[in-house]
């Protein structure tokens, strides 16, 4: 009769399973079976477990000032006591293999993984190449996702971009006219066929991307809805944004929530300090209740947007949102 141990079962747990290697194994029974000392902990319900809780990078700079980096970032991530971390595409300074490595190799001797990849494209415009550019950055965007190790990545539609000042747009509350002679409706064949055409890369590098309800065609859940309900990948699932509803905000999160099509990352907004352009007053409790009741298991990714400053708000945001998702 062999005899094992934990070491010989931790060592076959593709064999055996998780389940069979989490516990210590008797030496041989009469039957020669595996016996573990201890029953398999049976998981929590879904509906009870804790959403983990990262932060995004934009959280530390908002555009404000020269690029902090993306390491010096991650450290600041680790020491506030967030399990995770979403880098933004343009405050990353260098992207070459180096220093890919060098924020990988600090991400992990911190114990924080890499969770969202958030990046910007457009492809609500008549110019075919123009698409084709922003398909090609996307591809590119995708890969270096990929590279990071990071399982999802923020994609958006794009706007029209008649209105060319951001904070005129955003006094406008994100609504801009169309470009004379197009319509939404053709817009939507736009950017359908652009990501329809991003999918195989996603699915060889093993990103899903995640449309957010970021202005232009998806300023709105149906916007978002519209375009994934009509792709229907497993690679294109959707990022909810609980800062980018300026309308009906419950109402629209219970749709992108409800919707047959997951939600890959939802990105928590606060506004400690008042709002770079706008606060919303938003109810976590009610926001966390609406993601537990559709089963969302996911990471909560924290987007800090107020004036406050990030040392003081970050944390004070981080034990708002561990209170409610929790």
């Amino acid at each position: 009769m062999n005899r094992w141990n934990r070491r010989d079962v931790l060592k076959c747990g593709g064999i055996l399973g998780p389940a069979a290697a989490s516990g210590l194994v008797k030496a041989g029974s009469s039957s020669g079976a595996f016996i573990a000392d201890d029953a398999p902990v049976k998981p929590a319900p879904a509906a009870n477990r804790s959403n983990p809780i990262g932060v995004s990078t934009y959280s530390f700079w908002q555009f404000r000032g020269e690029t902090l980096g993306i390491e010096t970032c991650i450290e600041k991530a680790y020491e506030m006591g967030f399990d995770g971390v979403e880098i933004l595409h343009v405050q990353m300074r260098d992207e070459s293999p180096g220093a890919i490595g060098a924020i990988k190799r600090r991400a992990h001797a911190l114990g924080l993984p890499i969770m969202g990849f958030s990046t910007h494209q457009g492809f609500v415009t008549p110019d075919d190449d123009l698409r084709k550019t922003n398909i090609q950055k996307t591809l590119y965007q995708i890969e270096l996702a990929a590279r990071l190790g990071s399982p999802t990545m923020r994609i958006n539609t794009g706007r029209w971009g008649t209105i060319k000042s951001f904070d005129d747009f955003m006094a406008k509350k994100g609504i801009e006219p169309g470009i004379e002679g197009h319509s939404d409706d053709e817009a939507f064949g736009w950017v359908i066929g652009a990501l329809e055409k991003l999918l195989p890369r996603a699915e060889e590098c093993g990103v899903i991307l995640g449309l957010e309800n970021h202005w232009g065609l998806g300023r709105t859940a149906a916007g978002v809805l519209r375009i994934v309900e009509s792709i229907k990948s497993p690679w294109l699932q959707t990022t909810l944004d609980t800062g980018n509803f300026l309308e009906r905000s419950y109402e629209q999160m219970e749709a992108m929530a409800a919707s047959s099509i997951p939600i890959a990352l939802v990105q928590a907004k606060t506004y400690f300090g008042g709002g770079r352009w706008y606060a919303l007053d938003l109810d976590y409790p009610r926001i966390a209740a609406i993601l537990r009741k559709n089963r969302y298991k996911g990471w909560i990714s924290l987007e800090f947007e107020g004036n406050d400053a990030a040392e003081t708000a970050v944390p004070k945001s981080l034990e708002l949102l561990r209170k409610c998702f929790s």
